[in-house]
């Protein structure tokens, strides 16, 4: 039996994004039915220079991580953490030990660096030219789209 080949999108290349850094990305994903839907992802990169993805949103109430201030981390950049709650999260895990969602854990998704590249594996996202503003609920702490070739 052959293997499956798994979808590759590159997201950014993995330089851009600082070790103990994080960037937001707002992606469009095809659904089940066909149908674009926003696919908010966030992607952590550690000090010790392991990637880390996980949908950008907090499992108490639907929001972005870093909604108000741009920011991923808390204080001492350690865990994660929702700018509306104060929810902290840990980076290698997504499970929350502190806050309204704790003992729950942030939607992880599969990604990979390849070549220099960040690369979500395996989901399906929307392949059009559209420019990047197209997004209505687009927020300037979520200002990059991406649209594979």
């Amino acid at each position: 039996m052959a293997a499956r080949e798994i979808d590759l999108f590159a997201v950014c290349p993995a330089g851009t994004i600082e070790r103990g850094g994080a960037k937001g990305f707002s992606l469009a994903r095809i659904d089940g039915g066909g149908e674009s839907r926003p696919f908010p992802i966030v992607v952590v990169r550690t000090f010790d220079n392991d990637f880390f993805g996980y949908i950008n949103r907090c499992p108490h109430d639907g929001v972005w991580l870093n909604v108000g201030g741009g920011e991923f981390f808390s204080a001492d950049r350690s865990f994660l953490r929702c700018g509306r709650h104060g929810a902290i999260f840990e980076i290698d895990s997504g499970y929350c030990i502190d806050g309204p969602c704790n003992g729950r854990l942030l939607e992880p998704i599969a990604i990979t660096v390849k070549e220099g590249e960040v690369c979500l594996c395996g989901v399906k996202l929307l392949e059009d030219n559209r420019p990047s503003d197209w997004l209505e609920d687009s927020d300037e702490t979520m200002a990059i789209a991406i649209h594979p070739d």
